[in-house]
């Protein structure tokens, strides 16, 4: 009612007015570069003629369009989406299956992606997925599956990783995380971006504080905007300070410039030389060579 006054007061009739579905599929910190190279473009319009002018705005995009129902399009985002989540909780699982038989996830990763059907992408276990775009697709697909008597548990599985994460810290300072200090780099999501929105991160660190570990985090990007969202998380100015007695180091997000840090320093200040590197950032041998216990997800 309130938009058929809006149009009604500027003289315009409702059946003049299309509504078009348009989703994008940018990934944050490359958003310019997927605009400009789609994988396809997605429009959902019950009117040729609308569907029609807004084609014209990608005129000189050369991508494959789909024109479809509005409904089609919304559904096009929510699966694409729910499909990457289930595939980064299907190798999540399979790493978890590694560790139980001493494989290596790294490889059967690599053995799986050659097969053109499956291929590279998304085969990285970590955490558990976050940000702003899969938790809530996940979600509202799940509602709707839920809605019209149907189930969809890719929630659960990730939440069952962060668990995981969790059982793997508290192993490694002894089983129990009372009176402990983690050194956590990384607080955001995934890499190169400051966004927090749902990241496995927080929840790890709230969980470990729910544990009473001290956690004092570093984050190249997004360290003191945690701080409010995690009550009693400390801060840290860098991957040393941070490491400042710790009994542990949980690396949860893949920063490229936590590779090259001066590791024999870290040992140096560290209380127990130990990691355990949820994203498999970190060489596990090489960490081996230099003192620490090192424990990944999935891999020797």
């Amino acid at each position: 009612m309130f938009v058929q006054r809006v149009l009604s007061s500027a003289g315009v009739s409702p059946d003049d007015v299309s509504v078009v579905s348009n989703p994008e599929f940018l990934r944050e910190g490359q958003a310019v570069h997927d605009f400009l190279n789609p994988d396809r473009i997605v429009i959902g319009c019950d009117r040729p003629e609308a569907a029609v002018r807004v084609s014209e705005l990608y005129r000189e995009v050369n991508a494959p369009m789909l024109v479809t129902d509005p409904a089609s399009a919304e559904m096009i985002k929510y699966a694409s989406n729910a499909f990457l989540a289930t595939k980064i909780s299907f190798v999540n699982a399979v790493a978890n299956v590694c560790e139980a038989v001493d494989a290596d996830i790294r490889d059967v990763a690599i053995g799986m992606g050659y097969d053109q059907r499956i291929g590279f992408q998304f085969l990285h276990p970590g955490p558990g997925w976050g940000g702003s775009c899969f938790p809530k697709d996940v979600s509202a697909l799940l509602h709707t599956a839920r809605s019209n008597g149907d189930g969809f548990d890719v929630l659960e599985v990730n939440r069952a990783q962060h668990e995981r994460v969790v059982s793997k810290i508290k192993a490694v300072v002894g089983g129990s995380l009372a009176g402990t200090t983690v050194a956590m780099w990384g607080l955001t999501f995934k890499a190169e971006t400051d966004d927090l929105r749902d990241s496995p991160a927080l929840v790890v660190a709230r969980r470990l504080l729910e544990e009473g570990a001290v956690v004092r985090a570093c984050d190249p990007a997004a360290g003191e905007r945690a701080v409010g969202l995690v009550p009693g998380l400390e801060i840290a100015a860098d991957v040393y300070e941070a490491c400042a007695d710790a009994d542990v180091v949980a690396v949860l997000t893949e920063w490229d410039e936590f590779r090259w840090v001066d590791f024999d320093r870290i040992r140096g200040v560290m209380r127990t030389p130990s990691i355990v590197d949820t994203r498999n950032l970190l060489d596990p041998a090489a960490m081996r060579r230099r003192g620490y216990a090192y424990d990944g997800i999935g891999r020797r």
